[in-house]
């Protein structure tokens, strides 16, 4: 029989999805593993996806995505993000997952070295070793505030480095890059001649905080910017997101759309004109909701003396377990799923540096969300003198 590629045996496998697919085996689970939103989508963008399936639009679409798609994005993102491009430099993709992929191909090869946060999103090394490029984390602390350390950074950077990978919000940490650490990162990128890749799928969720996109800030063609309509307008399932590249990409982005998924499909992408220039009251309160349930999550933690990471973006609680966990949070997690019956995403899903913590979704339903807080084990009450 013949041998899978060598490279195939380094992808690492998801953390998260080990607790979902286990999870899905079991009854009376409480999901806070997994980031899908609670919350219906809208109707209008709903029947727009069922108008084109009852008219049969179901054809080839450019593949690029259907102009009117490409015009409404490009319009979104000078007037929300600051970001100005023509629709050459918009790619309408198979989710952020995808985009994030199709940036990482066109930038990476074989042993060519990309940044990425740690912790970070799962996916972010997957890709990478997918294509036989080297992930090289960076660490986030807490007693950094979860920022980038630049001279770690600069510690890390080797004649093979080629991208650094930037997530904000952030996707486990809900934390978001001030603007100055942002001009930081971009100057790191210059002085090493790199490109950048910002995740901003979670960029319609702020807490207080302003979320800036690096690609409004970026005078050298250097950013790829990926984005994402699942969580925004709760379409995990209808796979659409965009890429936003450098100028000049274009030709080679066709053949590249053209050999991995040809273009996306017609309804979706109706779906997705209607969502991006219809109402935007159900995004307005969802980010309403998801706040409303943080802030009780964060309550009932503090009650219980539990640590975690104030968030400002996201949907996401990132908490200290180390207590509990024997150093071990993935067969933790993994148990506490088995007794307790509460799905949560271990830290160490999302690199080494998350172990002891865990990600808690909170688009959830506030009373499943208290009751999985109430299922953790207690910390230890303080010595006494």
């Amino acid at each position: 029989m013949p041998h899978l590629a060598a490279h195939m045996d380094s992808v690492p496998p998801s953390g998260i999805r080990r607790i979902f697919e286990l999870a899905q085996s079991l009854d009376d689970v409480v999901f806070l593993a997994v980031g899908e939103p609670d919350v219906a989508v809208a109707p209008h963008i709903l029947e727009a996806a069922a108008r084109a399936w009852q008219a049969d639009e179901t054809y080839y679409t450019p593949n690029g995505g259907i102009p009117e798609l490409r015009a409404a994005i490009v319009a979104k993102l000078a007037a929300e993000n600051g970001i100005v491009v023509d629709a050459e430099q918009v790619w309408v993709t198979n989710g952020g997952m995808h985009a994030l992929y199709l940036a990482m191909t066109l930038a990476l090869g074989p042993g060519d070295e990309v940044l990425l946060p740690d912790p970070g999103y799962s996916t972010f090394p997957m890709n990478a070793r997918m294509i036989s490029a080297v992930p090289v984390p960076y660490t986030l602390r807490s007693s950094h505030d979860f920022l980038p350390d630049f001279d770690e950074l600069e510690r890390l950077v080797t004649a093979n480095t080629r991208m650094i990978i930037v997530n904000s919000p952030s996707n486990p940490l809900g934390a978001i890059l001030p603007r100055e650490t942002i001009e930081k990162l971009l100057a790191f990128a210059r002085r090493h001649d790199l490109w950048v890749l910002s995740d901003e799928v979670y960029e319609r969720f702020t807490y207080g905080s302003l979320h800036t996109s690096i690609a409004a800030l970026d005078d050298e063609d250097r950013v790829f910017s990926v984005f994402s309509l699942s969580k925004t307008y709760a379409l995990t399932g209808a796979r659409i997101g965009y890429l936003v590249t450098p100028p000049g990409m274009s030709q080679i982005l066709r053949t590249a759309q053209e050999a991995i998924i040809s273009c996306i499909n017609l309804p979706t992408q109706l779906a997705a004109v209607a969502a991006i220039t219809g109402p935007q009251d159900h995004v307005l309160t969802a980010a309403t909701h998801y706040r409303e349930n943080l802030q009780a999550a964060t309550e009932l933690l503090r009650e219980l003396g539990i640590e975690y990471l104030e968030p400002s973006g996201a949907f996401y609680l990132w908490v200290d377990v180390s207590y509990a966990t024997g150093g071990d949070v993935a067969e933790w997690a993994e148990r506490f799923l088995l007794e307790q019956r509460v799905a949560v995403a271990p830290g160490s899903a999302f690199g080494r540096h998350g172990e002891g913590w865990i990600r808690l979704c909170v688009a959830a339903d506030l009373a499943d969300i208290e009751t999985g807080i109430r299922r953790l084990p207690r910390p230890p009450a303080p010595a006494t003198v």
